[in-house]
């Protein structure tokens, strides 16, 4: 017998605590651009029966993609939002925005579509409980690496050290959280009208750093994701890690991002 079914008593009680926002517990909202060749992965994670029992709902909010994203993300999904205008665009924060606008969780959860759950009912019922038990908990970071199959000596030792970053921003009070998943309370998020919208990159540590100062953001090494290594093969680390910090820096002293346009890399 698999463990998730033996468990399954102890992750509805925890589920179950959870409430609030709408009619749902949990909305998960996936920001897409041009994303036809991760996308059906990343979706597939959300099975029919796990979306019942944890009362998720999933949205893919797109950036009108040119690609079959749209019909994947169609087949898939319980909502989808697609950005209508030809003449421009859309930001990250926009597309994470307009996905949250619809949605109706009082926890939301934004991943990228080139992410994967090390374990995906361990990732929710450890949030949900989290959640239900701390009022004053507003967001969650989480541990991120690359996915296994892909994974070099070099990516293990740069995700190790920036996980620990990470860490340390928040155990010293300066909210901080990886974008391929940030995990916020609905209230909170409302309470800062979300994403800044012009941002096209350092959107997720701006976010979670104007969290911290409405409630706790809190780093936890037992909710793992994983990420696609696509960007640090094109780019290297070096230079991602650098348009981090260099956006990171500018989100935090003049509140506006460095880079104008994030690079799609697919």
């Amino acid at each position: 017998m698999s463990k998730h079914r033996t468990s399954g008593a102890r992750r509805r009680t925890g589920v179950s605590l959870l409430k609030g926002g709408g009619h749902r517990a949990i909305s998960v909202i996936i920001p897409t651009l041009n994303e036809e060749k991760l996308l059906a992965g990343c979706l597939a994670q959300f099975t029919p029966e796990f979306r019942e029992r944890f009362n998720i709902e999933v949205i893919v909010s797109d950036g009108n993609s040119h690609d079959n994203t749209i019909g994947i993300a169609a087949s898939y999904a319980d909502k989808l939002a697609v950005h209508q205008d030809e003449t421009r665009r859309q930001t990250i924060s926009e597309g994470r925005n307009r996905g949250a606008t619809i949605s109706e969780g009082a926890v939301l959860v934004f991943v990228n579509a080139d992410t994967r759950f090390a374990d995906i009912y361990h990732f929710f019922e450890r949030i949900s409980i989290r959640f239900s038990i701390d009022p004053s908990l507003a967001a969650l970071a989480v541990n991120v690496r690359i996915f296994p199959e892909e994974r070099q000596l070099v990516d293990r030792l740069f995700h190790s050290f920036f996980n620990n970053y990470v860490r340390f921003l928040n155990a010293i009070g300066i909210g901080a959280g990886r974008g391929e998943c940030q995990i916020v309370r609905r209230s909170a998020f409302e309470s800062i009208s979300g994403y800044n919208k012009e941002f096209a990159a350092g959107e997720d540590f701006d976010l979670y750093n104007r969290i911290s100062e409405f409630g706790k953001v809190s780093y936890d090494a037992k909710l793992l994701i994983f990420e696609s290594p696509r960007r640090y093969r094109k780019y290297g680390y070096p230079r991602v890690y650098l348009d981090w910090i260099r956006n990171g820096l500018a989100t935090f002293f003049s509140k506006k991002a460095s880079s104008q346009v994030w690079e799609e890399v697919r």
